[in-house]
Order: C-alpha cells, then structure tokens, then sequence
C-alpha cells in the first residue's frame, strides 16, 4: 500500500473539540514564519485568497515517527495531505488562490526535506518557535515531548479568516474540500 493508498477505516478519526471554534472571522496576525523557499511570510499581510492547511508532522524516510503515531486521532496523514494539495495546485490557483502554504512546528530544515520529496509547488512554513500558534490560540497536541499542531485548514481572504476545515479527516480529502468551498462560495 503506498501513503496515498491509506485505509482511512483502520485510522482512527479525530472529534471536533471545539479548537478551532473561534478561527472563523479573526484577522490572522502580523507573525513571520520561515519557508521551505528560503523566505519568510507574514501571514498577517497575504492579500488575495490564501488556504493554509496546518498539520501535526510529516515523516522522513530515514527517521521513526512517535510510538502508536497511527493510534492518535488526527495524526496520520501529513503527506497524503500535502500531496493532495500538490496535486490541485493548478485548480486551486483556476478557483482564485494566490497563496497556499502548509504550516507546522517542525524546523524548516525538517520541513526542506518533505518539500523536495513531494515536489510541493508552494512553501512549507515553519511554526517551531509557536507565534502563529499563541497568536492564533490553534489547537495542539503533546506527542513524545513535542508540542504539534492539530490538523486544520483555513480559507483566507486578504488576511481575514472566512472559513475553517477542522477537523479535517480523511486528510487526502483536504484539497477537495477546500474546492467544493471555494465552488459554493465563489
């Protein structure tokens, strides 16, 4: 089976607690976060449509992930996300997206690795230091002493938060998700 063949049914889902209840309508904040471009972005001044899907971890081939990672709701699937997002890049910009940007607490050397691996069209950025996290109160996790970003998406338009996926599972269904929105809501 390969990471995009994953049997969602196995994985266990992540319950809306409630984390991200109060996204929807804040301004995202004036917080620079480093990129896999070799750039740093202030979130807070994007103008135009961005989606922002933020995800716990990705994978290296070469390092172990957490013990039981796959028994953590809401864990599995960094990278068939990102390869969803890679694979509808093209229709995402036809929908109107100028911006699209995968954030999570790992280092953007870390990060650097994932985003050559997949061929990511767009940055990854790099929260490790938490600011988009204090700033934005996101939901997160405790995993092996890590402090990791529970998986949401927003929908961005010239700074402000018009909607958020979250939770979002199965995560290879993000992009289509993020379509079928921009589609009802074009």
């Amino acid at each position: 089976m390969s990471l995009n063949d994953v049997d969602w049914s196995l994985i266990p889902a992540p319950s809306d607690d409630g984390g991200a209840d109060h996204l929807e309508g804040k301004k995202l904040p004036d917080v620079r976060l480093p990129g896999t471009h070799g750039k740093s972005v202030n979130l807070g001044a994007q103008r135009g449509l961005t989606v922002i899907y933020i995800y716990p971890m990705t994978g290296r081939p070469d390092r172990d992930l957490p013990e039981d990672w796959d028994d953590i709701p809401g864990a599995r699937g960094c990278t068939p996300q990102s390869c969803a997002f890679r694979d509808h890049f093209k229709e995402l910009r036809g929908y109107g997206v100028d911006n699209l940007f995968g954030v999570s607490t790992q280092a953007t050397d870390y990060q650097q690795e994932a985003a050559e691996r997949l061929h990511l069209p767009f940055p990854l950025l790099s929260d490790k230091d938490g600011a988009l996290r204090a700033a934005l109160d996101l939901p997160s996790m405790e995993v092996d002493g890590q402090t990791l970003l529970k998986r949401l998406t927003m929908i961005v338009r010239d700074g402000k938060i018009a909607h958020v996926f979250y939770p979002v599972f199965p995560p290879d269904q993000d992009a289509d998700n993020v379509i079928g929105w921009l589609t009802a809501n074009a």
